[in-house]
């Protein structure tokens, strides 16, 4: 393994940037679950960035395969940031094309738990590849920046498409993706472990 992937525990340091933040006060998952990692990731120009995720520590491992490989194949990822950046609000995350994993919320429209709240999700290159699902007979599209990429007929850069080399690592790894999972919506950022129905 490349020493610039790497996993560690979530100690004061990192717990300081995620207090109260993405790991909320009500949040029922224990900090010891979850692990740090960083990554490199190149974007569409080919450049070399630095990437942080935090994760469940069940699916550790596999990510930072599934991202060793994704960089080593030149996968074009713009931005893989804590979204407490981002205040770990979604929308402004998403709305950056930022790809990250944990954040304890709820699924939209619901009172379930997402599986990002349980660090069993990821979301990549999102602005791209948004979720899609009609309500109430109003479409609703996240973010809300994204309407210009819900053709999946077109090509635009960071589309994610079955069978590409993105959906095919995490497949091999045991994750769904959400682009092809339900007939009521489409979540074509949303890579994610089964836990009972969260999303």
């Amino acid at each position: 393994m490349d020493k610039s992937f790497y996993i560690s525990e979530i100690d004061e340091k990192i717990f300081a940037r995620i207090d109260g933040k993405s790991y909320k006060k009500n949040c029922p998952l224990p900090l010891e679950d979850l692990r740090y990692l960083h990554v490199l990731h190149k974007n569409l120009n080919g450049k070399t960035k630095s990437g942080e995720l935090i994760c469940n520590e069940r699916i550790s491992a596999p990510l930072i395969e599934i991202f060793e490989k994704l960089y080593a194949a030149s996968y074009p990822i713009e931005k893989i940031r804590l979204i407490d950046e981002y205040n770990s609000d979604d929308e402004l995350s998403m709305r950056d094309n930022n790809s990250s994993c944990f954040n304890f919320r709820y699924v939209s429209f619901t009172n379930r738990i997402s599986l990002h709240g349980y660090g069993l999700a990821v979301d990549i290159n999102p602005l791209y590849n948004p979720y899609i699902k009609t309500v109430d007979g109003k479409k609703f599209i996240a973010p809300d920046n994204s309407a210009d990429f819900e053709d999946r007929t077109k090509n635009f850069p960071y589309k994610i498409e079955e069978g590409d080399l993105c959906c095919k690592l995490f497949a091999e790894h045991g994750f769904l993706w959400g682009g092809n999972c339900w007939d009521d919506e489409k979540d074509y950022q949303h890579f994610f472990i089964e836990k009972g129905i969260e999303r």
